[in-house]
């Protein structure tokens, strides 16, 4: 049925065919988790519909108590609706005319109250999703800083971030999108920073979607936002944090929340966005800069590292004499890239196994791989020492990554890359290596250049993601997200 408001069912005041028009429609009777409650006000027949598990119990029966003391203490009355709506203590109260509102209504955990007579409802917000209680995001931990977290419920994120930025000009738009899942999308910005085109080409795009559900949540509407195919690179930033959140919020940057994922979605995003933790910023500036070049160096070798090393095995004269001991010592039979390929693999086995193992038993599962699996390969001839060493080093980078979705594209790279050298050598590295820098410049995340500031350069933008910079040094926003107040202190 379309959704359009022409094509929408009114309200009757005859309550047995909304009641009707909800069992052809939602399966009342059918679903045991769809329930009526039939009450009468002042000699008039009151149906409120609710579904089980999505409402506060204890808020439903508060309403319940508070209109069936108008039998006690008003006498009948052709004011019954008004009587009613003054009844209703919550602070969420709204009037609906069509039955396939009030359906999307209930089914989102809010209850509807009909009245008999009347071609109106009142829709009362009860909502009580379940879910867990705020706690610090695995993938974002701190040493020092915040413990909360986003979680699987829109409202309670909204909360967190309003609680960090109480201004007035803070916005959080809400949307349905989905035909059957009715899913909750709320783009949030603060109206004076963030660049009115950007808000604009968000808010079309996700309207724009059409599709039976996304119950994939935030992946979901990434791919239908940022168009990405089959690009491995992250367009936009996942954040668990509403610290983190909030201080893009304060750049100009738009986040999108979709209810159950406890992951918001940051756009526009570069490459070195992908690439700041937040650890950075909860200490020192000199230590912040410290912990950012190591980590810089670490995705730098999770790329390059392995494919560079292979070039030195498969020529040799490159190496300068002090450094001759580099490459394996003694023959093997195995070549040297399948034993790389290998060991790459078998690493990302470990990673898969360690998502799908219980905490409890992944501390064995590791032993087990590193002891066992990797020792005995060497003592067998399998692998020579130093491809376990330089394939681990790659791995490791790949885990300073703070974003694990560009963490899996590099190693796209890297596999690409040794393929490329493995075939071409030194010609195969350079060429490979520089094609990879053009791709990257060559992506734009909803208008914005993927390698800013590097490409196009910009020396005070890059300096900034070089050198942790202290927050009262800090005035300016940064120009890729075009904010509307350049200044931060105004």
């Amino acid at each position: 049925m379309s959704q359009n408001g022409t094509n929408m069912k009114p309200i009757s005041p005859t309550l047995s065919e909304n009641e009707q028009f909800f069992k052809e429609r939602v399966g009342l009777g059918d679903s045991f988790d769809l329930g009526m409650r039939k009450i009468h006000i002042l000699n008039k027949e009151i149906n409120i519909y609710y579904v089980n598990g999505l409402c506060d119990t204890q808020f439903i029966i508060e309403i319940m108590e508070s209109l069936l003391h108008l039998n006690d203490v008003e006498r009948k009355s052709s004011k019954v609706p008004a009587l009613i709506e003054n009844r209703l203590v919550h602070q969420q109260v709204e009037n609906i005319e069509k039955l396939d509102e009030a359906v999307d209504q209930v089914l989102s955990g809010l209850i509807v109250i009909f009245v008999e007579g009347e071609d109106t409802a009142f829709v009362v917000d009860t909502r009580s999703y379940p879910g867990r209680n705020p706690e610090e995001p695995d993938t974002e931990k701190v040493v020092r800083g915040a413990r909360d977290g986003y979680v699987e419920n829109i409202i309670v994120n909204t909360a967190l971030t309003r609680r960090r930025i109480r201004d007035e000009r803070l916005r959080n738009e809400i949307l349905q999108i989905g035909e059957r899942s009715k899913t909750d999308i709320c783009i949030s910005y603060i109206k004076d920073i963030a660049d009115p085109d950007l808000i604009d080409i968000v808010r079309k795009e996700i309207k724009a979607i059409d599709i039976d559900g996304i119950t994939m949540a935030d992946k979901t509407v990434e791919e239908f936002l940022v168009k990405q195919g089959y690009n491995p690179f992250p367009l936009v930033r996942y954040t668990e944090r509403p610290d983190i959140a909030a201080t893009h919020l304060l750049e100009g940057h738009v986040l999108i929340m979709v209810d159950t994922s406890p992951s918001v979605i940051i756009t526009p995003t570069t490459f070195f966005h992908h690439v700041q933790h937040v650890e950075e910023y909860r200490q020192s500036p000199t230590v912040g800069t410290f912990v950012r070049w190591v980590r810089f160096l670490g995705i730098l070798a999770s790329i390059f590292l392995l494919p560079f090393w292979f070039l030195l095995v498969l020529e040799p004269t490159l190496l300068p004499d002090p450094l001759a001991f580099i490459g394996p010592s003694e023959q093997s039979n195995i070549p040297i890239i399948v034993q790389i390929f290998t060991a790459d693999i078998g690493i990302e086995f470990l990673r898969m196994a360690a998502i799908h193992t219980p905490t409890a038993l992944s501390t064995a599962m590791g032993l087990i791989a590193a002891v066992l699996i990797g020792q005995i390969a060497i003592d067998v001839g399998l692998f020579v020492p130093e491809v376990i060493l330089y394939v681990s080093l790659a791995a490791v980078g790949s885990f300073t990554t703070p974003s694990y979705e560009l963490s899996v594209a590099n190693k796209i790279a890297r596999l690409v890359l040794l393929i490329l050298v493995a075939i071409f050598h030194t010609v195969g590295f350079v060429v490979g290596s520089t094609i990879f820098i053009i791709i990257l410049a060559g992506i734009r995340s909803l208008n914005t250049p993927y390698l800013w500031p590097f490409i196009p350069f910009s020396p005070k933008a890059l300096m900034m993601i070089l050198v942790r910079r202290a927050v009262p040094g800090s005035k300016v926003r940064p120009n890729i997200t075009h904010p509307r107040n350049r200044q931060r202190q105004t």
